[in-house]
């Protein structure tokens, strides 16, 4: 259909809706103002801070604190918290989970850390695999199938009970994403009180270097729908440890 003008008729019927518009807004608004028993408010207010007052920046847990307040908010979300003293006593803690859940399959992140803990070796009855080592394999569908990832935490924040998992070709999402359970070793000096004091270092980031992705894990998959009905594991593993080392 071929585009018609706008005749100098219209035009002036046009302005006249919309000054009619306009009238019947301030109409409205007037009313609610006064059933307020407040006057209008008809200038923009002032915003002389932003962000974060001075007050919560300088708010901080010691370490103790930091780990009862994120070991209880990570709970109360229904994840699992347990404090090991080493990354030894840690692969104890996952040889123990792997019995408990059963798990045949599992795969962890391609990370130096991970690697030392020789869990291969450790479950010769489990098939593991390490994320991204090869170009032939469907990576998703392998994260997908497995019964445990294993990740280790860039950051938490206790306030939250938040882990920070940042993504890059040897760390996939897939991995904390899509396994039935999983399970996250968290060193005890990356454990932080606020999400600012984890946020704030990546605005100082070169755009070409910032992580693919920045992830915040509180707990396992909680969804709902409109009748909230929850749900757990739906969107992301069900099943969510924590092992806190230090």
């Amino acid at each position: 259909m071929a585009k018609r003008d706008i005749t100098p008729e219209w035009q002036a019927k046009l302005q006249e809706l919309d000054q009619q518009a306009l009238v019947e807004q301030e109409r409205f608004i007037q009313g609610i103002a006064q059933k307020l028993g407040r006057a209008r408010v008809t200038e923009k207010p002032a915003h002389p801070f932003q962000g974060a007052s001075d007050s919560w920046k300088a708010f901080n847990w010691s370490p103790e604190e930091r780990i009862e307040n994120f070991t209880a908010n990570f709970h109360a979300a229904g994840g699992h918290v347990v404090r090991v003293p080493s990354m030894e006593a840690a692969k104890a803690a996952i040889q123990e989970l792997v019995g408990t859940l059963s798990v045949k399959r599992v795969i962890h992140q391609d990370q130096a850390e991970l690697h030392a803990l020789e869990l291969g070796d450790a479950l010769p009855e489990v098939d593991f695999a390490v994320w991204n080592t090869d170009e032939d394999t469907n990576w998703k569908a392998s994260a997908a199938n497995a019964d445990m990832g294993i990740v280790l935490a860039d950051h938490a924040a206790a306030y939250t009970g938040s882990l920070t998992v940042l993504s890059s070709k040897e760390k996939g999402r897939s991995v904390s994403l899509l396994p039935t359970a999983l399970i996250v070793l968290l060193p005890i000096e990356r454990l932080r009180t606020r999400l600012g004091e984890i946020l704030a270092p990546l605005d100082g980031i070169a755009r070409k270097d910032l992580p693919a992705g920045i992830h915040f894990i509180s707990g396992p998959s909680r969804s709902a729908d409109i009748e909230n009905d929850l749900t757990i594991g739906v969107h992301g593993p069900g099943i969510v440890h924590v092992l806190l080392i230090g």
